[in-house]
């Protein structure tokens, strides 16, 4: 089976190891990554497109394919305010995910956060959770949304505070009732998105931290 992946966000902690682990997969023939500035990656598989997120209806064709990963995000201090954040998190998110769908798409397949919800109080997860309802609306023939909480890995900016965090969460999360917010590294989040796209599932599923963490099943 000759499949072709297109990743947007390939950059990120999740996306770097989406792609290297895509690129070694006997399926994956093509990986199409959609990138503001130049990506290049050492696989022959790999065909890096450069675009403009601000004008994301010019490339259309570029979403085109049997699987897309979209790993897409950014911070409010990266984006300099909440609705420069939306802007990313949401309006690209959204954007590409309806390109996707026009383009015949089959899977598509989201990295969200732990705790998304439309209705909650923090602006980031009622980004997370608005992007998820709007694209369970879209006719794809299968969605998979990844909720991971804090992602550890190596990032192509610092940030001071996930930094700390992810020297403390390990250790507070092996107090009772806080295991299921124990960090988890970009690579773990990868493994379960290839296993995913390359099983059987449900229409549409959730796979909350636990989910992330055990891969086993899907391999």
């Amino acid at each position: 089976m000759s499949q072709t992946a297109v990743v947007v966000g390939a950059t990120g902690v999740v996306g770097r190891a989406l792609v290297d682990r895509l690129s070694r997969h006997p399926n994956i023939d093509q990986i199409r990554t959609l990138t503001r500035r130049p990506a290049p990656h050492p696989s022959a598989k790999v065909d890096n497109r450069v675009i403009d997120f601000d004008h994301l209806s010019q490339y259309g064709e570029l979403m085109r394919g049997d699987l897309l990963f979209s790993c897409l995000g950014t911070t409010k201090k990266q984006a300099g305010s909440i609705q420069a954040q939306r802007k990313v998190d949401v309006t690209y998110q959204w954007r590409i995910a309806e390109l996707a769908a026009e383009q015949g798409v089959g899977h598509y397949l989201l990295v969200s956060a732990s705790g998304a919800d439309a209705h909650s109080r923090s602006p980031y997860l009622k980004m997370k959770g608005e992007l998820e309802q709007r694209v369970q609306s879209l006719p794809f023939n299968r969605i998979s949304l990844f909720q991971p909480s804090l992602l550890l890995g190596q990032r192509s900016d610092f940030r001071p505070g996930e930094t700390l965090a992810a020297l403390v969460m390990p250790l507070l999360c092996r107090l009772p009732g806080l295991r299921r917010y124990r960090p988890i590294l970009g690579d773990q989040v990868a493994a379960k998105m290839v296993a995913v796209s390359q099983s059987p599932g449900h229409p549409i599923e959730t796979f909350r931290l636990d989910a992330l963490f055990d891969i086993e099943e899907h391999r």
